[in-house]
């Protein structure tokens, strides 16, 4: 077993056959990427969203062992748009010093980053919603970030608020948007963009919507983000649905499986010393999840407003769209509160669905990676040759040839949970893991205390 996971860890380089295409006319595809925040897939969200699977499930692939290499929003999205691990971007934080938008503008990925590629291979490229933690109300300009032919971005100290969000649209001012609903101002936001695209009939267009639904409502009460975080620094909540939503899913609760809340605690480190949860905990923590589903009904209704406006403009069948999230989550898995960055598979393993051209239906278990986006989306572009990256494309019209079977999944820093209970902060959340999916299905995570430990995952 030792020897295995050596030889794993030395050869760490994923090994695809063949480099996804674009369209077999020479057409370069239209692709839009939605990319929600902390959505998680073993706790069935997406079975709560019928439009995502009406317009993209069914018609699409589902890549069921797709893993993100860090469960943390900023250093996750990094890795996403320039197809790099996180100890290769050095981004390994949501905040300064470590990491957020100031960390991604000193480590030079404003000017080496997917849009500008895409640009530079002839396409029109939009953004709308959350880019990164820590672009703020003071340092958006400082510089713009680049690459987009149109951007809308959420900013810093406002990004979670679901009734007091900012928006900050290409080199303009900030606005505040006081009592409106967050996701339904981006969504109008991501349909303006859509329409510009759609109006430059032969360019083709990339765009991102990326909501912030289904993370928990936060209020940051520093206006600037000074990299000294502690409990005080932010007052954290369930999410907030739209008013239409509210009354849904009353009678649902978090999966009960078999590592939910459990009678003795399990991991190491300051997992091993958390109490089982009482019944007013795993209450709260059952409408913390109910708000979450609910929160993403207005993300589902944002999937139909795209799919049937790139019907009606007739470019809906050479369109790809993908849809993920940053990282996963949790709720009472392991005893442990709402929150995420543990490598156990509920934060790290995250939804992928794609349909295109070529793209069957079926769900597939090839290993899949963030890092492999950026590749992916610059296949399909047709973009060929471009090197330092630690992900390569994705297959997906079912030319999977060798495949790897095994990610890398590292972590620094602090954890603090975000639900009403138990939210102390932990300083010392660092680890490495390895993820091997296969023949062998194995959780293996050394932290830097020197704790070691090893999950079969086919055991239970």
């Amino acid at each position: 077993m030792t020897s295995l996971l050596l030889t794993l860890l030395a050869f760490s380089l994923p090994i695809w056959a063949k480099t996804q295409q674009p369209l077999g006319n020479g057409q370069q595809p239209n692709i839009v990427f939605i990319l929600t925040d902390d959505q998680d897939l073993h706790m069935d969200s997406l079975k709560y969203m019928p439009l995502l699977k009406k317009h993209i499930i069914d018609h699409g692939t589902s890549f069921t062992r797709h893993y993100c290499t860090n469960a943390l929003c900023c250093p996750s999205r990094v890795s996403l748009w320039t197809g790099k691990a996180a100890h290769n971007t050095n981004v390994t934080d949501v905040n300064p010093p470590y990491g957020g938008y100031p960390k991604f503008i000193s480590q030079g990925f404003n000017e080496a980053y997917l849009p500008i590629w895409l640009q530079s291979a002839g396409y029109q490229t939009y953004y709308v919603g959350k880019l990164f933690n820590a672009q703020t109300i003071d340092n958006y300009a400082s510089p713009h970030a680049a690459g987009w032919t149109g951007s809308d971005f959420l900013l810093d100290p406002y990004t979670y608020e679901y009734l007091n969000a900012t928006f900050q649209r290409n080199h303009d001012k900030p606005i505040s948007y006081e009592g409106e609903y967050i996701t339904d101002v981006l969504a109008q936001k991501a349909y303006t963009f859509l329409s510009d695209a759609l109006a430059k009939r032969h360019t083709p267009f990339f765009l991102t919507i990326a909501p912030t639904a289904p993370h928990s409502n936060v209020q940051i009460h520093s206006r600037l983000i000074d990299g000294n975080f502690s409990e005080k620094s932010a007052t954290q909540s369930p999410p907030i649905p739209a008013k239409r939503h509210k009354h849904l899913f009353h009678d649902v609760v978090v999966p009960r499986t078999e590592n939910f809340n459990p009678p003795r605690s399990s991991s190491v480190s300051w997992i091993a010393t958390l109490p089982q949860q009482n019944a007013t905990n795993v209450a709260f923590n059952d409408e913390f999840y109910r708000n979450r589903l609910r929160a993403l009904q207005a993300v589902d209704e944002i999937v139909e407003g795209v799919v049937s406006r790139l019907a009606t403009a007739g470019v809906l069948e050479e369109t790809y769209i993908f849809f993920s999230t940053d990282n996963g989550y949790h709720i009472g898995q392991h005893r442990l509160q709402p929150g995420k960055q543990c490598a156990f598979e509920e934060d790290i393993n995250v939804p992928l669905v794609v349909r295109g051209p070529g793209v069957s239906r079926r769900e597939v278990g090839v290993v899949t990676t963030h890092t492999d986006l950026a590749p992916t989306f610059l296949g399909l572009a047709g973009v060929e040759g471009r090197e330092g990256f630690d992900g390569v494309a994705i297959p997906l019209r079912g030319e999977e040839g060798g495949r790897q079977e095994h990610v890398n999944i590292e972590m620094w820093g602090i954890v603090m949970s975000e639900g009403k209970y138990g939210s102390e902060l932990y300083r010392n959340h660092s680890y490495k893991a390895l993820r091997v999916v296969g023949e062998w299905d194995l959780l293996y995570t050394v932290w830097c205390t020197g704790e070691h430990e090893l999950y079969d995952l086919k055991v239970g």
